[in-house]
């Protein structure tokens, strides 16, 4: 089990859309392990690979209740969205002691390569949802904060600025 750091706000890795995968590597698989390990300790429903300071295009959520059933994802991107929106209270510990309340699509079609290097497709509702849209926006360099208007933007920098 290795539980990485996450590199903290405003590092500009966190601003940088990350590499795409051509073929999966035994590192890539390391950290998927590694993504899955440090977001189950925080706990946490996803994790991008640049949130530990690592620019390839590789995701890991997990919204189950149980655990243990996360879905490793390379390259992802969104097909279809559902024209129903979902607000939830989303945070990151890239800079943590913060939230804001988020509206997304409740549902996703995401297209990504899996663990076996295939190509395949997913549907995705609820939380799960919005776990994978937040951290599709991570690895092409977006934060949640970036779907708020520009003051309240502000204003929750200035909160977790005060808190560290």
């Amino acid at each position: 089990m290795t539980v990485r750091k996450c590199i903290p706000w405003p590092d500009k890795r966190l601003r940088t859309a990350a590499e795409a995968i051509k073929e999966l590597t035994d590192e890539d698989r390391q950290t998927w392990q590694d993504l899955i390990d440090t977001m189950e300790a925080m706990p946490g429903v996803g994790m991008g690979a640049n949130q530990i300071g690592v620019m390839r295009q590789l995701i890991v959520v997990d919204a189950s209740s149980e655990r243990g059933q996360a879905v490793k994802m390379a390259n992802p991107s969104i097909l279809h969205s559902s024209i129903e929106d979902r607000e939830h209270e989303e945070a990151s510990p890239n800079l943590p002691g913060v939230s804001a309340k988020i509206k997304r699509p409740r549902a996703v079609t995401v297209r990504y390569m899996n663990e076996d290097g295939m190509i395949t497709r997913r549907d995705f509702v609820g939380l799960w949802a919005t776990s994978v849209q937040h951290q599709i926006d991570h690895i092409n360099g977006k934060m949640y904060f970036d779907h708020l208007s520009r003051t309240k933007r502000e204003m929750l920098i200035k909160k977790a600025r005060k808190l560290a």
